[in-house]
């Protein structure tokens, strides 16, 4: 496969999953604000958001004030922000098509229509009422997208290379949602850590925001606990959203494209699973949460660099 198709199959996944995700983060954030708090811990929970995904700068350089307002109107709307979610579904939309010939005709159709679709939702006022009705419907959206993809696409390279860009903005997502609790929480005072980690609510909304309320009852039949939460969402092989389970399928799907080139990539990916196949809980926590959720980041970005020198040959996004 050309090396350019390769990548906007890539890049097309990443910016459909990360429109997914954007939509899951600023679900959780709503959620937050509904429960007892000043105007200060609204402010926090904003910029800690922010702050997680790197777009702290970016928000400060277009907005005054840290609002509500003005920070779903970032992140969804703005299209001078290249993560928001209008950036996103767009950059998936023009991936798809400049290789409309490699996807199947449902496919294309698809993320076609999800985009024409946002765009319409955005000139009416869904975003300024019913904000949470339209987070869901981009879930929906990346969801049947994935569906239509795996029902419809021939077993081959592009499918791989799609579910490789899948697999790897996830693991970078969920790590993300995970963290914005902790990057609070090494900023507050001892009192108020304490409150937000033993926050069932907000620990409740974080496990519906990535589809995995129900898994967690399934697993551990107990009430909701911080550890519990980071063991599912970082541990659990059997949890689609885990870490574990991105990488487990970021390994799969290198597997799927090995070449004499890409043992090195292998290798970077096998090791980043492995470690977490065999980390626990004591690990993790002996070191701090945020500093490993920091750490696996770092990592998966990189193993994003090489994945684009190893195949894509064209510099990173």
């Amino acid at each position: 496969m050309l090396s350019r198709t390769a990548d906007h199959l890539f890049w097309m996944a990443r910016y459909m999953e990360r429109a997914e995700n954007t939509a899951r983060m600023l679900d959780i954030n709503l959620t937050a604000l509904l429960l007892p708090g000043n105007a200060d811990d609204e402010a926090r929970t904003h910029r800690a958001m922010l702050r997680i995904s790197e777009l702290d700068t970016a928000f400060d350089a277009r907005h005054e004030k840290t609002t509500r307002s003005n920070v779903l109107q970032f992140l969804v709307a703005d299209p001078t922000n290249p993560s928001s979610i209008y950036s996103c579904l767009q950059a998936a939309r023009e991936n798809a098509r400049a290789v409309r010939g490699t996807l199947t005709t449902e496919w294309w159709e698809t993320v076609n229509d999800t985009w024409l679709q946002f765009y319409e939702l955005l000139r009416g006022d869904t975003l300024s009422t019913h904000p949470e009705s339209l987070f869901e419907w981009v879930k929906f959206r990346s969801h049947l997208s994935r569906g239509v993809r795996v029902g419809t696409a021939l077993q081959d390279d592009a499918l791989f290379f799609t579910q490789l860009g899948t697999f790897l903005e996830r693991a970078d997502n969920t790590a993300r949602i995970l963290d914005v609790r902790f990057v609070e929480v090494d900023q507050a005072d001892s009192r108020s850590a304490a409150r937000q980690l033993e926050d069932f609510y907000y620990w409740t909304s974080i496990l519906s925001s990535v589809s995995a309320l129900e898994i967690y009852r399934k697993v551990y039949r107990d009430v909701v606990t911080p550890a519990r939460v980071v063991e599912l969402l970082i541990l659990n092989q059997q949890m689609p959203r885990s870490l574990l389970a991105s990488m487990e399928g970021v390994c799969v799907n290198l597997a799927m494209l090995r070449t004499d080139a890409s043992r090195e990539v292998e290798r970077t990916a096998g090791k980043l699973r492995a470690e977490l196949l065999y980390a626990d809980l004591r690990q993790i926590f002996s070191v701090g949460v945020h500093t490993f959720l920091t750490q696996f980041l770092a990592r998966v970005y990189e193993l994003g660099n090489q994945v684009a020198r190893t195949y894509l040959m064209l510099p990173v996004g």
